[in-house]
């Protein structure tokens, strides 16, 4: 850490007790650090530099705003890379990271993303079609297939098949790894070959690669006219003309692959869970499905991502230059962490921070740096746009099929970590049964009103 460098109090347990607490118990974690020390304080965790906390909106919005030499995200997301790799966009910094977010931002354009709004629907159609209804199942795994599916046939535009299957198998299974607690452990990810289960996680990347890489060579031979996000990252090009290279796109095609579908998956989980335990909520978020109305199932998202984000921090950005936030000289040696649950759950933003109700978003857009599911800034998520187009898209494929009843004992579910993210604990467990009624009309609407 930088000379002279005083940061903020925090627990002063060991570093390994820290870590523990902040990989099994993030959110109780969160909150009782909040309590005794306050909106901003630092977590010393093992084998990386110290974890600033920060919650207050201006000190958020600090962060967000301060110059890229100053604060690196793209460093303080290294334990992606075994997934990603070294180019993908998450870990880049500086001028690296703004000209490969030139390359990608024209694929998730609003227009691109209006031209999938088919593709989801059909999907999300289909897969809940499938469904078990009678007994309580949770509904994460579902989730799950279903973004899945969205995400392979929106980047590459394949069809059901062989190839496709392939694919969700591979990247099914590499999510496994990129979720478990394994992939956590940087000395594990150097010295895979030595654990087997690092070893199979390394043989199956090496396979979805070399299938990439043939999708790569077919499409850079014959690119046809293709709206898929694979084809317009290849339409891509650096400021010298040059287009991206194969490393380029394997890299940010994983990234979009493991990334986006489950994220969404998780959140949408969230979303049910949360509607079973508030069922004036869902009965006005399922007659606004059956209206074709648009603006509760935008509040009901909205307050979803406030209530149970499922990434509990923003991207930790590592000092690499002196910086001053609310009157305090942060210098390199630690990371500075825009908290997104802290911030979703103070009560002087959002009163009754805790309740699940939508309509705070009805009458009211989301502050900047007060509702940051997406982080923020030059990091926001690409595919933000992309998520609340499918979140709404798949809430009412499921409202208006199906009736959705809390399933278990009904208590609430707990936080369990998956890697980064945060899921329900019994994966959102819900009794499904077929609505008595046609679906034909919610499902029209469904294609034009999101």
């Amino acid at each position: 850490m930088a000379p002279g460098t005083e940061l903020p109090e925090g627990p002063r347990a060991p570093s390994a007790w820290q870590t523990f607490a902040w990989q099994t118990r993030p959110i109780p974690y969160l909150e009782r650090c909040r309590a005794r020390y306050g909106k901003t304080f630092t977590l010393d965790l093992l084998g990386i530099d110290p974890f600033v906390m920060m919650s207050r909106p201006e000190d958020i919005k600090a962060v967000f705003t301060a110059p890229p030499d100053v604060l690196h995200s793209g460093e303080g997301s290294a334990v992606l890379l075994p997934v990603v790799g070294p180019n993908s966009i998450l870990l880049l910094d500086e001028d690296r990271h703004l000209t490969q977010r030139k390359l990608m931002l024209p694929a998730f354009h609003g227009e691109k993303m209006e031209a999938l709004r088919g593709l989801v629907t059909d999907v999300a159609g289909s897969e809940v079609d499938g469904w078990t209804t009678g007994s309580p199942v949770p509904l994460h795994p579902y989730m799950q297939k279903l973004t899945l599916e969205v995400i392979l046939r929106a980047i590459f535009g394949l069809d059901r098949g062989e190839r496709l299957e392939r694919l969700r198998v591979l990247v099914g299974e590499m999510t496994k790894f990129a979720m478990s607690p394994i992939s956590l452990i940087p000395p594990l990810q150097r010295f895979g070959r030595l654990f087997p289960a690092v070893g199979d996680f390394l043989d199956v990347r090496g396979q979805a690669d070399e299938e990439i890489q043939a999708l790569i060579d077919e499409r850079r031979a014959d690119p046809g006219d293709r709206d898929d996000v694979l084809s317009m990252l290849l339409l891509a090009r650096h400021e010298d003309g040059s287009p991206m290279s194969d490393v380029e796109l394997r890299d940010e095609l994983m990234t979009l692959l493991v990334a986006g579908h489950e994220t969404t998956a998780t959140e949408l989980s969230w979303a049910f869970e949360r509607l079973l335990r508030n069922r004036d909520a869902l009965a006005k978020l399922t007659a606004d499905v059956d209206s074709g109305e648009d603006a509760y199932v935008t509040a009901t998202i909205r307050e979803t991502l406030r209530r149970r984000p499922v990434l509990s921090i923003a991207g930790p950005r590592r000092v690499v230059a002196e910086i001053e936030v609310d009157g305090r000289t942060y210098g390199p040696g630690c990371h500075l962490v825009p908290n997104a649950y802290l911030v979703h759950h103070d009560p002087e933003i959002y009163p009754e921070p805790y309740a699940f109700r939508p309509e705070r978003f009805l009458e009211e857009d989301p502050g900047t740096y007060t509702w940051i599911p997406f982080g923020g800034g030059r990091r926001r998520c690409l595919g933000a746009s992309f998520a609340m187009l499918e979140m709404g898209i798949v809430l009412r494929a499921v409202l208006s099929r199906m009736e959705v009843r809390i399933g278990g004992a009904g208590r609430l579910e707990a936080n369990r970590r998956r890697m980064i993210t945060v899921v329900p604990g019994k994966g959102a467990e819900a009794i499904l049964s077929t609505r008595q009624r046609s679906p034909a009309s919610a499902t029209e609407r469904l294609a034009t009103n999101v």
